[in-house]
């Protein structure tokens, strides 16, 4: 993809040097950073298309490489990559603001191909504060509130919010989802989204009167965009 400008910020000399080997083999142009600090600074002063980031970094680590990226509304997109690979970890990213997720170790098909995708969508402007009514959400600073009422959400619910926060009105399907909210290549039981949505229900509704989180049955779910 000629005329594409990739970050890959990695303390790993060798992994990070491959990977910017079969970037450049691609069309790619490529910058490296081995720490978080340097990471944060090209990030700030550069103009990249994308960055592939680590979690595991000196100095700064990659969860806050990204956290204070998105606070300062740089919102390229962002591939997360860690040698960790709980479902948690892939949430924290999430939160952060990351776009997708990769654990090492991985085919680097299957990361160009991540890459591509993530080109395909291209990055969209994000408010720091996503609001639905008098539900607020600040994906940054990873709280959420209803009517000044802080919510205790767990880092999936916490992603799931935000991804209906960033599509109010619209209906999303369960694949939709999944893809953005789990995993793309996830492959466990799909009604893991509606037990995660009912969670979120009885916190963001239930306690307030509300009923801004719909079932459109046989469709998905909505977020109402006036809160409900």
């Amino acid at each position: 993809m000629a005329g594409v400008r990739a970050l890959v910020i990695d303390d790993e000399r060798r992994m990070a040097a491959a990977i910017r080997r079969g970037l450049e083999a691609e069309g790619f142009s490529v910058e490296l950073a081995f720490d978080g600090e340097d990471g944060l600074h090209l990030a700030r002063e550069g103009t990249f298309d994308v960055v592939i980031l680590d979690i595991m970094l000196p100095k700064v680590s990659g969860y806050e490489v990204c956290r204070r990226m998105r606070e300062a509304e740089i919102w390229v997109p962002i591939l997360m990559l860690s040698a960790k690979d709980g479902e948690y970890d892939q949430a924290d990213g999430l939160d952060l603001g990351a776009d997708d997720y990769l654990t090492k170790p991985f085919s680097f098909v299957v990361l160009v191909a991540r890459v591509r995708a993530l080109l395909r969508r291209a990055a969209v402007p994000r408010p720091a504060v996503l609001r639905a009514g008098d539900l607020l959400l600040d994906p940054a600073r990873r709280e959420a509130s209803r009517a000044g009422t802080p919510l205790s959400l767990t880092p999936r619910e916490f992603a799931l919010l935000e991804f209906l926060m960033r599509r109010p009105g619209e209906v999303v399907s369960k694949p939709e989802i999944l893809r953005h909210v789990w995993d793309a290549h996830y492959d466990g039981d799909p009604n893991v989204v509606e037990v995660y949505v009912g969670y979120l229900r009885r916190k963001i509704d239930t306690p307030f009167g509300r009923g801004a989180l719909q079932t459109i049955r046989g469709m998905g779910y909505r977020l109402a965009g006036d809160g409900g």
